[in-house]
């Protein structure tokens, strides 16, 4: 879970709306994501050495939930944001993903799908949603 410094519907309002991934693409290292693409509800970036991955948004929930799924992936898998309110100005923010791997996929996969969680949550922390 991460705290983030403004209201939740804020964020929500910003995250619902992939378009808003403008604010953030100079925070994306070139050699770590090329070809990023994006309109409201998908998103499409190049990832080295993984390939190209797209996602869409399947499910909104104001203010607390977006659910996205994958369209173009290695791995296929579900990505969903879930959004908590803390207090009038601040929410938290979870980041979940889940995919169906075989015991052998997954031990190569894992450890590179939480650190690209991680770096997603970071960007999304950074963002100024207010």
């Amino acid at each position: 879970m991460r705290e983030i410094a403004a209201p939740q519907q804020a964020v929500y309002d910003t995250l619902s709306n992939l378009q808003n991934i403008e604010k953030v693409r100079s925070r994306i290292p070139d050699d770590k994501a090329t070809g990023l693409s994006f309109d409201n509800d998908s998103v499409s970036v190049s990832v080295p050495p993984v390939g190209k991955i797209s996602m869409r948004i399947v499910a909104r929930e104001e203010p607390k939930c977006i659910k996205f799924e994958t369209t173009t992936s290695p791995v296929p898998f579900n990505f969903w944001i879930q959004l908590l309110p803390v207090t009038a100005a601040t929410c938290k923010m979870k980041l979940t993903i889940k995919a169906e791997l075989n015991p052998f996929i997954k031990g190569m996969v894992k450890k590179p799908l939480e650190e690209g969680i991680e770096k997603i949550a970071d960007a999304l922390q950074a963002i100024s949603y207010v």
